[in-house]
């Protein structure tokens, strides 16, 4: 008879996220960088603007020619000329003066604010009256002001969303090195688990695994590459671990982590070259009996059969490893900074991280979070589920109106 596994805690399974190297880089256009993690630092070679622009459309003076102008004692300015848009004035503005601009438009040497067109009245072609005072620097954005030439704007590490591909546009840049996509393998195993286009027959099921968990790999920023149902077979499933490895950055086996006479996951991930149990049970739950291997420095993942196990160990194990090996910094993506009261007591065991599905709605103004509990089978748990809560290793439960944070789902 197998020998029961012994949990680890869950903040030293995370620890191990360092004993796996990152994929390789790899040079991508910019129109594809949306997703992907900066491979190295981006420096800015220009200042961003390169020229003071104004903010508004109005008119562009020295902010001392207002000083104290109000309705009953407006200021009387020299209108100097116009600045056309795209283009670089080929005058200055003194005391006194002002030149008509647009929003985006470069102010002329020796201007340094806009006064709103709202708060003028011209009362000739040449002439302006000013109502209102404006500061140095009011109604503009200096030179540099949003990004100076030298400095380090986006970090090695960093994931790139569109706001960081607009900057990258802003600089010019029309490709950046980038970590790869990590490939993840995605293994079912089972005798009762067959493909989804086959009617289940007594005690069988479709293979949902396979499919939940690509789903999770592509959000986590990965590409699944599955390799269908194995049977309770040592050898086949050795053989398909082994083709797995080969074309993979990682492996995710479901099904065949707990202990039983026919579950081989972990004999098969024991005899593989190069490779040791790093972690045999989490103490988490669901998902307990969680294996994780080192083979030939990747991770191999044993996960529980049960769709909903395997989604939160997925969710709250996996994932920051995937983050790792992808060349994130941010491993530890679990929670958001999403707070909620809980509707009603929770109960936990202590020394072990329970996670519990939660349903989020909105109540006289705050945010409240449902307990869905539910069996680790059932998947309609998850379709309903918002997010989890976490409850810590030493808490025996959570009261009702309690303020929790929300893994989202």
């Amino acid at each position: 008879m197998k020998e029961f596994f012994k949990v680890t805690d869950l903040d030293k399974v995370l620890e191990y996220t360092s004993e796996f190297p990152v994929v390789d880089t790899e040079e991508v256009y910019l129109s594809d960088m949306a997703g992907r993690i900066l491979a190295n630092n981006i420096v800015s070679d220009v200042d961003l603007p390169d020229f003071s622009r104004s903010t508004m459309d109005g008119y562009a003076v020295k902010g001392s020619s207002t000083f104290g102008a109000t309705e009953g004692n407006p200021a009387y300015l020299a209108v100097k000329g116009s600045v056309a848009m795209g283009e670089s004035p080929d005058f200055s503005i003194s005391t006194g003066e002002a030149a008509r601009i647009s929003t985006g438009g470069m102010l002329p040497d020796g201007s340094d604010s806009v006064v709103m067109i709202e708060h003028t009245e011209a009362l000739d072609d040449t002439t302006i009256e000013i109502y209102k005072s404006v500061a140095p620097g009011q109604h503009v954005v200096e030179a540099g002001e949003d990004i100076k030439s030298k400095e380090v704007v986006l970090s090695r590490g960093q994931e790139l969303r569109p706001q960081e591909t607009g900057l990258l546009a802003a600089l010019g840049k029309i490709a950046a090195k980038v970590y790869k996509k990590p490939v993840i393998g995605i293994i079912s195993t089972g005798d009762e688990v067959v493909p989804i286009d086959e009617v289940p027959g007594p005690g069988q099921i479709r293979d949902i695994n396979t499919y939940t968990l690509s789903g999770q790999v592509q959000e986590a920023g990965g590409i699944p590459l599955t390799f269908g149902i194995v049977l309770d077979d040592y050898d086949a499933l050795y053989s398909k671990c082994a083709e797995a490895l080969s074309k993979s950055d990682m492996v995710l086996i479901s099904g065949g982590s707990s202990v039983g006479m026919r579950d081989f996951t972990i004999d098969v991930l024991s005899n593989l070259p190069d490779s040791s149990i790093l972690v045999h049970g989490i103490s988490i739950s669901p998902g307990k009996p969680t294996i994780l291997a080192k083979t030939q420095n990747k991770a191999f993942w044993g996960l529980p059969g049960h769709v909903t196990s395997a989604m939160v160990v997925f969710k709250t194990v996996v994932l920051p490893f995937i983050r790792h090996i992808a060349g994130s910094v941010s491993l530890n993506n679990r929670k958001l900074n999403i707070s909620a009261n809980l509707s009603r007591n929770v109960s936990s065991a202590q020394g072990r991280v329970d996670y519990i599905r939660v349903r989020l709605f909105e109540k006289a103004g705050a945010l409240w979070a449902e307990p869905i509990l539910g069996k680790s089978g059932l998947i309609n748990t998850m379709i309903k589920a918002d997010g989890l809560i976490e409850v810590g290793i030493n808490t025996e439960g959570l009261d009702k109106d309690t303020e929790v944070k929300i893994i989202p789902l």
